[in-house]
């Protein structure tokens, strides 16, 4: 049975900031729980990434890869989990400007763990953990914009 969580977040800042983040995988530690990030094949994270490339994310003793399966600038961010507790996870991070300026954060995926009777917790945990994400995203955003760092 696929389950399913939706996030949302605000940021004072341009889409076109909030995606220049996502695509640099060297800047989720600074806002976010992630501990560190590197590239599968050893590409540089301070690069943007793109379709087909897998980050690999550790969070304390926790690991996991991720491939980048769809973009569309400054508006869209997909990608999927290739492995850990799920059979199958897609991530989508949506941008949308914001009616009075800034960017709408819309942080959400649909996954099946691999573990009967697992979904509602990973549920409850994913929106939980999730959100800190959209929130840390949307705050650092803000502040990247103001000292001209992303972008």
């Amino acid at each position: 049975m696929p389950y399913h969580y939706r996030v949302t977040a605000r940021s004072q800042a341009k889409p076109e900031t909030v995606y220049t983040l996502l695509l640099l995988g060297v800047t989720w530690p600074a806002w976010s729980p992630i501990d560190s990030v590197e590239i599968e094949g050893g590409g540089d994270p301070a690069e943007r990434q793109d379709v087909g490339d897998t980050r690999i994310f550790r969070t304390g003793r926790a690991v996991s890869r991720e491939r980048i399966v769809e973009l569309v600038a400054d508006r869209r961010f997909v990608y999927e989990n290739a492995g850990g507790p799920f059979r199958s996870y897609r991530g989508t991070v949506e941008l949308a400007e914001a009616p009075h300026g800034g960017t709408d954060i819309t942080w959400a995926a649909d996954f099946e763990p691999r573990l009967p009777g697992t979904g509602r917790f990973w549920q409850w945990y994913l929106t939980r953990y999730m959100r800190r994400m959209a929130e840390g995203l949307a705050a650092y955003a803000a502040t990247a914009a103001d000292h001209g760092t992303a972008g």
